[in-house]
């Protein structure tokens, strides 16, 4: 039996139909005051209607505090991490979370031989 996806105990087409202040009573209390107090800047705004108007579009943004809300779900972003865009598709247990959660903005540290202008100790390599 598959599982189906609930969200506050609310199934995903019910979520659908709230509307973003009704869905803002449904999250935590960061990103709720952040979507009703401050409310939505002109750059997400502008990100919300173009993924409306293209929704199969794989759309480039920098707006890593853009809480994910139910009519982003399924589209394809590219979420800027400082350096490049990291893709990342919405699914519906991210929901609530914050866009810059999922495009880490450090890498993993791989260390290698000491480079051109090392000094003799650090060059030196244990044979055991």
């Amino acid at each position: 039996m598959a599982k189906v996806f609930a969200f506050k105990g609310k199934s995903f087409e019910e979520l659908k139909e709230l509307s973003l202040e009704q869905f803002a009573k449904m999250i935590t209390s960061r990103e709720r005051r952040s979507l009703l107090k401050k409310g939505l800047t002109e750059r997400q705004k502008k990100l919300l209607e173009n993924i409306k108007k293209y929704p199969d579009k794989f759309h480039k943004t920098q707006e890593r505090d853009l809480v994910i809300v139910p009519q982003l779900v399924g589209v394809k972003l590219g979420v800027h991490n400082g350096k490049t865009y990291v893709p990342v598709t919405v699914t519906q247990e991210m929901l609530g979370h914050r866009m810059g959660e999922f495009a880490l903005t450090r890498g993993r540290v791989r260390h290698s031989a000491p480079g051109v202008g090392a000094t003799r100790a650090s060059k030196h390599i244990p044979l055991k």
